[in-house]
């Protein structure tokens, strides 16, 4: 607040130039971008399960909505959708997570549910990522790469992001803007520790209940519909056997109460041979049905809502989901069109570029809802392009880290290198995202393995010591 300034990056403007400042609006213009396209897909899959639309019309309809639903009510639908956004995700969560306890068969509870999942291997909560041959940088998920990855990612998407930054600086005062950020903290980790935690119940739940081989019903039809239903009914029969000696061999884990490693292998060889033939059937479901999305990781907890849960329930929960996506999507529509704004619109047009113009052009909302429409095509347009990119989730993170330590590494800079000047520090991000780019290409066509996470890491070094050798060369060459 004492700097003046609308965004994060017009602060970057008055420590390196207007090109660094224009590059970092950027970045984060196109990551927010793509992620909130991928944020407007997660409803439009509820929508289409419901009422058996076709995605890309759904999302058409979805993106839409939650476009002019931002437009018309500006900086206040925002607020008033956040202000009960995480009470509301944690009463849903804690709903699902007692009905996914309480629907198990009598005599099991929390704790076998539990065990069942430590079996199958979904409580590995904590590896180290060291293999036979020394550490696997491309496991995504383990204490190195969550700690370290993962600390950079969150300070740049807290410390660097507009869509939380702009929370902090349009606070009343430093310490509602320290709380606001305290609170994110907070809030955030036994959320997704939540998160998780339904995931396995989810998982557990299944290993006693009759589970669809494929979990996304609108597709499965449309495939049930063609030539192929007699190979994909033989899948199915096969899978039912085996799923019903799956469950012969959980019923026996948590009757026992000692080890019993040969058991243990078993229900790890039943769980293989019940995978490969959900890989069998989407791989017939996609022969059947050229351009579908196969991949049903997004639709199995709305499976377990629609299928299980009483139906005024289901209503309230799907309503529960709806209303903490559009609170996200409208802070994210509104901090994109905010920043175009700012750091474009205003920035360029303006003949003059003091303060006090462009505090008063600010005012200008028309302008501003006008952005917010564009922003909101783009999404829609972008959600047209994420089926098939499995647990939405992590698509999000994948997509951060291919911007998000850039980002950082320009601020870092500007915080601790203060000898380094604009020309330096924006050369540097170029040749760094270019870098991290490259370095995402060799572990997606698995040529050399790097885990998501260490693109952060990756982006924010590289661009921090780049800046400084830049300089240097720089100041040697004068």
């Amino acid at each position: 607040s004492k700097l003046k300034i609308f965004t994060a990056y017009e602060f970057l403007e008055q420590r390196f130039d207007l090109k660094t400042r224009t590059f970092t609006s950027f970045l984060f213009l196109l990551s927010r971008g793509l992620s909130t396209g991928i944020s407007i897909y997660a409803p439009s899959i509820i929508l289409s399960s419901l009422l058996g639309w076709d995605i890309y019309w759904t999302n058409i309809a979805m993106g839409g909505m939650l476009t002019l639903y931002t437009v018309s009510g500006g900086s206040k639908a925002v607020a008033y959708t956040q202000q009960l956004q995480f009470v509301i995700i944690f009463i849903g969560m804690v709903v699902s997570g007692y009905y996914l306890v309480h629907l198990l068969p009598d005599g099991l509870g929390f704790s076998d549910a539990l065990k069942v999942g430590e079996v199958s291997g979904k409580l590995n909560v904590i590896t180290t990522g060291n293999s036979g041959s020394g550490f696997d940088f491309k496991d995504r998920y383990n204490i190195i790469s969550g700690t370290i990855g993962g600390f950079f990612l969150a300070l740049s998407y807290f410390g660097t992001d507009q869509s939380q930054v702009g929370r902090y600086i349009t606070a009343k005062n430093d310490r509602e803007s320290k709380l606001g950020l305290l609170l994110n903290g907070v809030v955030k980790i036994p959320m997704q520790f939540l998160i998780l935690l339904l995931g396995v119940l989810l998982f557990t739940f299944y290993q006693f209940k009759e589970s669809p081989i494929f979990f996304n019903r609108t597709v499965e039809t449309k495939a049930w519909s063609t030539p192929y239903k007699d190979s994909l009914a033989a899948i199915q029969d096969q899978f039912k056997v085996a799923q019903a000696k799956q469950l012969e061999l959980n019923t026996a884990l948590v009757q026992t109460k000692k080890t019993d490693t040969a058991l243990e292998n078993k229900i790890q060889k039943g769980a293989a041979s019940l995978t490969a033939l959900q890989k069998d059937y989407k791989q017939v479901i996609a022969t059947a049905v050229p351009g579908a999305d196969v991949n049903d990781t997004n639709y199995i907890f709305l499976r377990f809502v629609v299928d299980y849960l009483p139906v005024g329930l289901i209503g309230l929960l799907i309503a529960v989901i709806f209303l903490a996506a559009w609170g996200s999507i409208a802070a994210a529509l509104n901090s994109l069109a905010s920043c175009t704004v700012i750091d474009f619109h205003l920035r360029y047009r303006s003949k003059s570029i003091d303060g006090t113009t462009l505090a008063q052009s600010a005012t200008d909302y028309k302008t501003s809802k006008w952005y917010t429409l564009a922003w909101g095509v783009f999404c829609i347009l972008t959600a047209q392009f994420a089926t098939g990119m499995g647990s939405l989730i992590e698509a999000v993170n994948v997509l951060g880290s291919l911007f998000y330590g850039v980002i950082l590494g320009i601020f870092l800079v500007a915080f601790y290198a203060k000898k380094v000047g604009g020309t330096a520090v924006f050369w540097a991000a170029i040749v760094g995202e270019i870098f991290v780019i490259v370095c995402f290409l060799l572990d997606k066509y698995n040529i050399v393995g790097i885990g998501f996470l260490w693109l952060n890491v990756i982006g924010a070094v590289f661009v921090f010591l780049l800046s400084i050798l830049f300089s240097k060369i720089r100041t040697h060459a004068i």
